[in-house]
């Protein structure tokens, strides 16, 4: 019962961080989606055609979709851990009789939160651009909550070894924001050459853009089962570093 309410606590917590201040991290999310929409669906899509034979526009809604959760739920943890471990508020947490997974639980499902409403408000938003359609609702479902927490977990190690609020960009910058355009957000594999597409599986990213796409059009350039085994192996992974790290009071104890 006491887990069941520090759990609850932390996860009102975040929720109502992000909330509070949604002019930042709801509004702009909708406004670069709408950006992209405009210049890549609209005036580049118009002269694209077809793409895994859809029309542009619905090729890449998914994609777009994605890449908006998995860049706020990262950075949404990231930020928020790494705001507790600078003001000395996780130090508290880890003295409380609280088990640690449920302040990495916590944290992960505030971020969680945030990437699957800004995926939501994201969809609305593209409802305005392009008819809309369901191949799998259960497969959209599991896969936008699986790679929300993949990159929630994510921002948590971020903000661990985080040093400074400036080291929390450093991954976003230099290694997220690379692999999500080079993750098939904008085009299919097929158009690749052997050597890229093989190159490009090596890249996490790639299957989470696919089996979402697949729950929207039921097209994907790699096996449904295969991205499923990545995400779920990606999850395991991250979610035991995490737990290590939080134990060990790595970049937190003094």
């Amino acid at each position: 019962m006491n887990n069941a309410i520090a759990l609850k606590s932390i996860l009102t917590k975040e929720v109502q961080r992000f909330l509070r201040i949604w002019v930042q991290t709801l509004v702009p999310p909708a406004i670069t989606i709408s950006l992209y929409f405009i210049i890549f669906g609209s005036l580049i899509g118009s002269r694209i055609g077809k793409m895994g034979g859809f029309d542009y526009m619905s090729f890449i809604v998914p994609g777009l979709i994605m890449m908006s959760v998995i860049t706020n739920s990262y950075s949404n943890v990231a930020s928020s851990f790494f705001s507790a471990k600078w003001q000395r508020n996780i130090e508290e947490m880890l003295v409380a009789p609280v088990p640690n997974w449920v302040i990495v639980a916590g944290y992960v499902g505030g971020g969680m939160a945030r990437g699957m409403l800004v995926g939501l408000i994201v969809t609305f938003v593209s409802l305005f651009f392009v008819d809309f359609q369901i191949h799998n609702i259960a497969v959209i479902i599991i896969t936008v909550t699986l790679t929300s927490a993949v990159f929630a977990l994510g921002g948590l190690i971020n903000a661990v070894f985080a040093g400074s609020f400036d080291d929390i960009s450093i991954i976003p910058t230099f290694v997220l924001t690379p692999l999500t355009y080079l993750g098939g957000v904008f085009y299919s594999l097929s158009l690749l050459p052997d050597f890229w597409y093989g190159v490009s599986q090596l890249n996490p990213i790639v299957y989470m853009v696919n089996a979402f796409r697949y729950g929207f059009l039921g097209v994907s350039d790699v096996s449904l089962t295969l991205s499923f085994v990545v995400i779920g192996t990606l999850i395991t992974v991250l979610f035991t570093i995490a737990m290590t790290l939080i134990s060990k009071g790595v970049g937190i104890r003094s």
